[in-house]
C-alpha cells in the first residue's frame, strides 16, 4: 500500500539528528515538524524569517500572524527567533542549513529537480527552492512516484524547467525509498506491502534493485 502524506513524513523524520537546523518546504515537508522525535532538539528554518518552528496550532493556540514561508499557521519552540527574510535568505546561501526537505515534479537520474512550474499553469515564483538546493548539501525530496494519469516521476530527464541541477541524492515517494548514485536511481527501501515490480514498473529513469530490499518501517 501506497504511503500516506503522514508516513512520508514519519520516515524523513528518521533522517533528523540531535542539533540539526533543518528547512522544510511546503506541502508534505512541512508535515515533519509533527514527527520529530520526542527529546531530539531540532531548529527548524523557514525563508519568511523564522527559526525553531514547532508543530502545527492546536485552535487554542492559532495565532493567524505566526505563519511559514507556504503561509501556513504554526507554532514555535523555546529559544526561537524571528527576523527578516534577508537573513533568512543567507543562512540557506551560507550553508548554514544541515538538512532540506522538499517537494518535486520531478526528479532524474542525474540529481536533477524540476519543482517550481508547469508551463501552461499559473505560477507562483520559484520562491526560495533555487536557494535551498544551491545552498544544501543533505537534500531529502518527497514526492508521489507518479502523476495522477499514472506517469513517472522519476525520469532519465527532466522535462520541465529545473530548479536546480545535479543536487538531489535522496527521494522519498509514496512507494519506496531510492539514492541516486552514479547516474542511477537505487532502491534502498519500498513502502509495506509495495511490490519491488510494481516500482520498477514506475521508474522510468535507470533503476539499480538489490537483490534484498527491505520494507520500511514506521
Amino acid at each position: 500500500m501506497a504511503l500516506s502524506r503522514e508516513q512520508i513524513a514519519k520516515r524523513v523524520a528518521r533522517e533528523l539528528k540531535d542539533g540539526y537546523y533543518v528547512n522544510l518546504g511546503i506541502g508534505i515537508p512541512t508535515l515533519v515538524a509533527n514527527y520529530v522525535p520526542e527529546g531530539m532538539e531540532v531548529m527548524l528554518q523557514s525563508e519568511n524569517g523564522l527559526l525553531g518552528m514547532g508543530p502545527f496550532p492546536t485552535e487554542a493556540e492559532l495565532d493567524a500572524d505566526m505563519i511559514n514561508a507556504g503561509k501556513q499557521t504554526v507554532t514555535t519552540l523555546p529559544g526561537a527567533s524571528i527576523f527578516s527574510s534577508a537573513e533568512s535568505f543567507a543562512m540557506i546561501r551560507g550553508g548554514h542549513v544541515d538538512l532540506t526537505v522538499l517537494g518535486a515534479f520531478e526528479v532524474d537520474v542525474q540529481g536533477n529537480i524540476a519543482s517550481w512550474m508547469i508551463p501552461g499553469k499559473l505560477v507562483k515564483g520559484m520562491g526560495g527552492a533555487m536557494d535551498l538546493v544551491a545552498g544544501a548539501d543533505n537534500i531529502i525530496v518527497t514526492m508521489t512516484h507518479a502523476s495522477k494519469n499514472g506517469e513517472s516521476k522519476l525520469l532519465e530527464q527532466c522535462t520541465l524547467p529545473l530548479t536546480g541541477a545535479g543536487c538531489i541524492k535522496k527521494v522519498l515517494t509514496d512507494l519506496a525509498w531510492l539514492e541516486i548514485e552514479n547516474g542511477t536511481f537505487v532502491l534502498k527501501e519500498r513502502a509495506p506491502g509495495v511490490s519491488v515490480e510494481e516500482i520498477v514498473a514506475k521508474t522510468a529513469g535507470r533503476l539499480v534493485v538489490p537483490d534484498h530490499v527491505p520494507e520500511m518501517t514506521f
